[in-house]
């Protein structure tokens, strides 16, 4: 009993003393805790969470996704609208930093390279699969390069974005700022209330010119053929009169050689037939030549002529058209030029996404072209009282935004043919970067941060599309082969031709633009002429 009793005793005052501890060990857990939530909350910014600004939200502009941070954030013309934190790719399956807009749309996607991984409120951005869509967050990057966004978030955001709408991804925070400047678009009302006429008016033109055009070609078409016709007659003619004249050479020959009174008469009888011939067959001749000659030539530069008035007379009703769409204009250091991309909403022949129009490409002139202008994302957010009202989002560093604009002269016509119109929506980029691959016929414009890992970018490797469903994310395959390309030193990607059938060319080496060292003035990239849409 004594031993039970002496036993018993420290386990009293161990539970005695245990009360206390527990106690402070729970009290140094919760402030542990709190100075954990604190400590992720300095780590990852507020707007990591899913939030919804307590507003009216209207139509999404653009989405800036933060690779530092994980996050996600769409703006409607007065701000941000959405917020959610988002999961990019993975080391070696990177998502890829830079300027993209939203291509496809997919409510139920499954993936092909994944084993038919479920990606709901698919929006692509890059035909060869990179895509904003529903997914797991673990908290951390986990992708295979595209952006997963909560399942919930990407199903009310799949409905309130349309095709075109600007997604920027960033290396870092970035957010846009308003910005005024006089290189920026501001529309004139008079042209924006005469454009309803003038797309009137233009596709009339346009449909007048065609008619002509198709007569035109008819016309040089049955010229062509009048003109084989009158060849082929005059030496059949010709053909006719030779042989005609033959036999009254022949018959003058009978005749000196006839040895009785009956041959000589038959010869004579012969010759006399035979010279009626050859003078009806001259006669045919003679009238055949004076017909006026078919002209094909003539023709032909008629039908090249009303051809030309139908090619402006349709490029005209396609500005008209496009003029009431949003532009957007690409300005690179790296080929000095000025790109130009309006969507026409018309599907792409070969299936998948909506074509855009690609018919200004333009040299552009850059002061101090060796120094580095960065990556400037110029959008108009809204009309106001003089005109538009203009944001800035910058995702690389390199000259300030309006000193980067103060570099550009844009073309006096393109500002012709783009300004009086603009509308919210259109976009001025740019950028130390060219056009990425990606950019063709069915995108808007796409451009990748060269000094940015961008492994879920390169890795996807294009192939030629056989259905809507060859398509990967995390599996995207891909939709569209753009043959060509080449991944140069320093992460570029150059392309000699936007075409889907362009043959590839030898490619000039770039320099790397963090050396501060000027691209090669020889690195360019042709238009593609797409006619009318």
């Amino acid at each position: 009993m004594a031993i039970r009793l002496t036993a018993a005793q420290p386990m009293v005052a161990m539970r005695r003393l245990r009360a206390p501890a527990v106690a402070a060990l729970a009290v140094l857990a919760a402030f542990t805790a709190l100075t954990g939530a604190a400590a992720a909350r300095q780590g990852r910014p507020a707007a990591a969470v899913e939030a919804t600004a307590p507003r009216q939200a209207g139509e999404p502009i653009m989405a800036i996704v933060s690779i530092k941070s994980q996050q996600v954030t769409f703006y409607d013309a007065d701000g941000w609208i959405f917020r959610a934190p988002v999961s990019t790719g993975t080391k070696g399956r990177e998502t890829p930093a830079g300027v993209f807009a939203l291509v496809e749309k997919d409510k139920d996607h499954h993936s092909t390279m994944y084993d038919d991984a479920w990606m709901p409120n698919m929006q692509r951005i890059t035909w060869n699969g990179i895509a904003l869509h529903g997914g797991p967050l673990p908290g951390y990057a986990a992708s295979h390069g595209c952006v997963r966004m909560p399942y919930d978030f990407a199903e009310k955001l799949f409905d309130k974005t349309n095709i075109g709408m600007r997604v920027i991804i960033s290396p870092n925070d970035a957010a846009p700022i308003d910005i005024a400047h006089p290189a920026l678009f501001q529309p004139n009302k008079d042209a924006i209330a005469a454009a309803p006429a003038r797309i009137s008016t233009t596709s009339r033109e346009a449909e007048e010119a065609t008619a002509a055009a198709a007569e035109a070609k008819k016309a040089a078409a049955s010229a062509t053929k009048e003109a084989a016709s009158y060849t082929a007659s005059l030496k059949k003619l010709e053909q006719a009169k030779k042989g005609a004249d033959a036999e009254v050479a022949y018959a003058d020959k009978v005749i000196a050689g006839a040895k009785t009174d009956d041959a000589r008469a038959k010869a004579e009888d012969l010759k006399q037939k035979s010279v009626v011939k050859a003078a009806d067959a001259a006669a045919q001749l003679d009238t055949a030549k004076a017909k006026p000659k078919p002209d094909p030539v003539a023709a032909k530069e008629a039908f090249k002529a009303a051809d030309a008035r139908k090619a402006a007379a349709v490029r005209a009703a396609t500005d008209a058209k496009l003029a009431l769409e949003p532009a957007s204009v690409y300005i690179s250091r790296a080929t000095q030029k000025l790109y130009v991309r309006r969507n026409t909403h018309k599907p792409a022949p070969d299936g998948g996404g909506e074509v855009f129009d690609t018919s200004i490409e333009v040299p552009v002139t850059i002061k101090n072209p060796d120094q580095p202008l960065g990556t400037h994302i110029f959008t108009a957010m809204a009309k106001n009282d003089t005109g538009l009202r203009w944001s800035v989002v910058t995702i690389d560093n390199g000259d300030d935004a309006r000193d980067a604009l103060d570099r550009v002269t844009i073309p006096q016509d393109v500002l012709d043919r783009i300004g009086p119109t603009a509308l919210p929506r259109s976009s001025i980029i740019i950028s130390d970067e060219p056009l990425s691959k990606e950019t063709n016929y069915r995108t808007e414009f796409v451009a990748v941060l060269s000094d940015q890992p961008q492994g879920g970018f390169i890795t996807r490797q294009p192939t030629v599309v056989a259905n809507r469903d060859e398509f990967g994310d995390d599996g995207f395959g891909s939709f569209f082969q753009q043959p060509g390309g080449y991944r140069q030193s320093g992460g570029y990607y150059q392309q000699p031709g936007w075409g889907p059938f362009t043959p590839p060319q030898p490619q000039p080496q770039l320099m790397p633009r963090r050396g501060r060292q000027p691209y090669p003035p020889q690195v360019q990239q042709q238009p593609q002429q797409w006619g009318a849409w």
